[in-house]
């Protein structure tokens, strides 16, 4: 179901305004050629919209975590003799799509992100839809809970490993201007799901927004 006006004030909460909230989304896609936290931070508030097999499904980017290269145990990429064939498309350019099934069970999106070379990547892990409720519950299996992780954002947009290394840039999958998100909105935390670098703050997410991982 859309989703519901809540206390934050974002322009997509406003269930009176127009399609894209009380403006136009302004804020263009950042660059995703710096550092990759702060590229995880920045793709908050933007839109990701899918037109896989000819559905759109459209959300804003609600919950983020950065992965580094090699200095990151936590990361696909930090593997002794550098790109393999799963992690290859972290390695660059920025701006593509790295695509890997997680426990065997469910697709997970990341857009690679970093300096070339170095094997950075922003899992995306919260969607917040705004178009194509019908198309991500068909596909879901429940109209409940649409794109709240990792494997359930993957799942409603129709991601598969068919998209991997794929440019965000074009359809069928593609960021795009959103809006800006103030600082008191977002919350900084350890990353979800990991026993190495468990630690380090590297997971940002909208506080209240429906599109979070439970």
């Amino acid at each position: 179901m859309p989703p519901a006006t809540d206390e934050t004030g974002l322009p997509w909460h406003d269930a009176g305004a127009p399609r894209f909230g009380v403006q136009a989304p302004r804020r263009p896609v950042p660059a995703l050629h710096g550092p990759v936290p702060a590229v995880a931070r920045d793709l908050l508030g933007i839109r990701l919209r899918s037109s896989v097999d000819g559905e759109v499904v459209e959300g804003v980017i609600v919950e983020t975590e950065a992965y580094l290269g090699a200095d990151d145990p936590a990361s696909h990429a930090a593997t002794r003799g550098g790109p393999t064939p799963r992690n290859r498309a972290m390695f660059g350019p920025p701006g593509r799509a790295y695509v890997y099934r997680s426990y065997g069970i469910h697709w997970c999106l990341n857009v690679v992100a970093g300096p070339e070379g170095e094997g950075g990547a922003v899992l995306l892990r919260g969607l917040e839809l705004v178009a194509g409720f019908d198309t991500a519950a068909r596909r879901r299996g429940r109209r409940d809970h649409p794109a709240d992780g990792p494997g359930r954002l993957a799942q409603a947009l129709g991601v598969t490993d068919g998209l991997y290394g794929h440019d965000l840039a074009a359809p069928p999958l593609e960021l795009l201007p959103g809006w800006s998100v103030p600082d008191a909105a977002v919350a900084v935390t350890p990353r979800v799901g990991i026993r190495k670098a468990a630690d380090r703050l590297l997971r940002y997410h909208v506080r209240g927004s429906p599109g979070v991982s439970r």
